[in-house]
């Protein structure tokens, strides 16, 4: 069997570790701008667009209570 000093061990500890952040970190940024791609945000804007493109002028009230009803859904 072959024995590592101490300190060779623990050395070989933190570089795996760094390894794994610093790739978690670069996968993680990747999975997120990919979903940002795939599913944007919909902010207050996109719902007046979406009520004045069906004909109706809506309310500050109708366009907080769609934005409460999604935020609610995504949960």
């Amino acid at each position: 069997m072959v024995e590592l000093p101490t300190g060779g061990l623990v050395g070989m500890i933190i570089g795996i570790l760094i390894v794994g952040l610093v790739v978690g970190f670069f996968g993680a940024r990747w999975f997120f701008k990919r979903q940002l791609e795939k599913n944007p945000p919909i902010n207050e804007n996109m719902i007046r667009a979406m009520f004045m493109q069906m004909g109706r002028k809506p309310s500050e009230a109708q366009v907080r209570a769609v934005m409460n009803s999604m935020k609610r859904n995504s949960k």
